[in-house]
């Protein structure tokens, strides 16, 4: 199995995670990820979605998810060709003894510190999956005691948006 990421152009309407999602389910492919968001036009939303799959069943959902009525666009959105980023939240004990280190290494991933209470801190990272798990080994000597990721955003490289014809579908299909 391979993983996929693909960017799910939706009308941002109730229920459509819901479809979309199901769908994958149906086909009893793991969603590795799945994050969803308003785009720059209110009548749209992005599903993200990192699912372990191999090419050929990938194409048959792709095929299936573009049938749904509210789905306007699909691309698969490789690491070359685009960015993608995790956000990831990391409590980690942290008392006078080991603090120090702790905030070298948080330095060192360009993370940031974000509470502090007197035996622990808790830190906030950005970057792509690799990023985030070497950070957590740098971590791990200090004792981490809780972890908060968020789904993968990501977003082609380049000038072009894959909002911009797709606004004008939805437009003649209203």
């Amino acid at each position: 199995m391979s993983r996929h990421t693909l960017s799910v152009l939706v009308e941002n309407k109730p229920g459509v995670l819901t479809r979309v999602a199901g769908l994958f389910a149906r086909r009893a492919f793991n969603i590795h990820s799945l994050a969803v968001g308003p785009t720059e036009h209110e009548e749209l939303s992005r599903i993200t979605v990192v699912v372990d799959v191999e090419q050929n069943p990938l194409e048959q959902v792709t095929k299936q998810l573009n049938k749904l009525v509210n789905v306007i666009k699909i691309v698969e959105l490789e690491q070359p060709t685009s960015v993608q980023r995790e956000l990831m939240l990391v409590k980690v004990r942290a008392d006078g003894a080991n603090r120090t280190g702790v905030l070298e290494v948080v330095e060192l991933f360009r993370a940031k510190v974000v509470d502090v209470v007197p035996d622990a801190v808790t830190i906030e990272a950005t970057g792509n999956p690799e990023k985030l798990a070497a950070l957590l080994v740098a971590l791990e000597p200090y004792g981490v005691r809780e972890i908060v990721k968020s789904g993968t955003v990501a977003i082609g490289r380049g000038a072009r948006s894959i909002t911009d014809r797709a606004l004008e579908r939805v437009a003649r299909t209203a």
